[in-house]
């Protein structure tokens, strides 16, 4: 069995290349290999925080509210820069839920009731160091707290908008949803009807 305790790592190196939004350092790391042999490894490492997102869902009608905005990533990828996702932000110093809550009357106008802890999950463990806390919430469709689509001064412009589930789940076949955090809790969601 794999020894999978942290003094196995050894960080003998870092090396800044970026510090703007995030910290993007370059990191010379030995560990031990399965066979009981050590290497050395470099590798880039990009941390600008950890997350919090949270999927509104309204049972009555069993809808969701989603968002839609620019990432430039996708877009350097090839796919749609213009991203539909659960409401997500940076936990900003505040706990998981209080940031699930902020981001989600910031970006869509709704305030969750009844927020539900579903899960951690690194969306890219290979080089981000973010770790998202993800949520389930009630919403009530037409009772908006606030404005919505997000904070102008951080270059936001979020489109909201508001569907079934199964029609959020079509979108992820079709692969119009192609937001990992989305996916997740929206198969939690399925997951939880059941």
């Amino acid at each position: 069995m794999r020894n999978t305790t942290t003094d196995a790592i050894t960080i003998d190196g870092v090396t800044e290349l970026a510090r703007n939004w995030g910290r993007l350092d370059n990191y010379r790391v030995s560990h031990e290999r399965r066979d009981g042999t050590r290497q050395s490894v470099l590798r880039e490492v990009y941390d600008h925080g950890s997350a919090a997102a949270v999927l509104l869902h309204a049972p009555a009608t069993d809808t969701v509210i989603l968002t839609r905005q620019f990432r430039l990533p996708p877009h350097l990828n090839g796919d749609p820069a213009w991203m539909i996702e659960a409401p997500a932000g940076l936990l900003d110093g505040e706990a998981p839920a209080i940031a699930a809550r902020r981001e989600a009357i910031e970006e869509t106008g709704y305030e969750p009731a009844e927020l539900q802890f579903l899960f951690d999950a690194y969306m890219s463990p290979g080089s981000l160091t973010e770790k998202c806390a993800c949520f389930l919430a009630r919403y009530t469709p037409g009772q908006k707290v606030a404005e919505g689509g997000g904070l102008a001064a951080e270059g936001e412009d979020i489109e909201v908008f508001e569907l079934t589930v199964d029609a959020a789940m079509a979108m992820v076949g079709s692969g119009e949803i192609c937001d990992a955090k989305t996916i997740l809790m929206l198969q939690a969601l399925v997951l939880q009807r059941r």
